[in-house]
């Protein structure tokens, strides 16, 4: 896995004050997206263990609200299993800490058993994280309006009451303007 890049002290991609990891490699080639440079695998630097120290070093500092993972596709099968490991250790070492991720996969047609995108570690991945925010961007469905999503068509996912649930529960942040 690479990384394209890591933003401290984030405040755009999530709630609170967050940690955001930009992951390389994308399939999904969405039409305006506002990082096509991160559809290559190899953009940016590879994934190390010391990167993975720096980010928990940084996401124990007492201002942070959490993580949120995005790309690139968090969810592509190679980044789900690069991801895994800082997913735990995130939960086991910082369990205050929320986590979000970014896909442009579905959650209900990709991310469940038999979905192009489910693997053996994504149950993990869910069961873990706390908002998704989900769906291709498209373009024709731009806002610029939109809190934390790009277009009008992309949902932001309470995962753990859709978890729980079994049906999607969307996030009151849906109707924050």
């Amino acid at each position: 896995m690479f990384v394209g890049e890591i933003i401290t002290a984030d405040s755009a991609n999530g709630t609170g004050i967050r940690v955001s990891l930009f992951v390389s490699g994308c399939t999904n080639h969405c039409k305006g997206c506002f990082q096509p440079q991160t559809w290559d695998f190899e953009y940016g630097r590879p994934y190390t263990p010391e990167i993975e120290e720096m980010l928990i070093k940084e996401l124990s500092k007492s201002y942070y609200d959490g993580l949120t993972i995005l790309g690139g596709e968090p969810f592509e099968l190679s980044n789900q299993r690069g991801l895994i490991d800082l997913i735990r250790r995130v939960k086991r070492e910082l369990p205050d800490r929320n986590i979000w991720m970014y896909t442009g996969f579905t959650y209900e047609k990709d991310l469940v058993p038999g979905g192009c995108r489910y693997i053996e570690c994504t149950d993990e991945i869910l069961d873990s994280i706390d908002i998704l925010v989900d769906g291709r961007f498209e373009e024709d469905l731009k806002n610029i309006s939109l809190v934390f999503r790009g277009s009008e068509n992309q949902r932001i996912i309470d995962v753990k009451k859709t978890r729980s649930s079994g049906s999607i529960v969307l996030s009151p942040l849906m109707n924050r303007k």
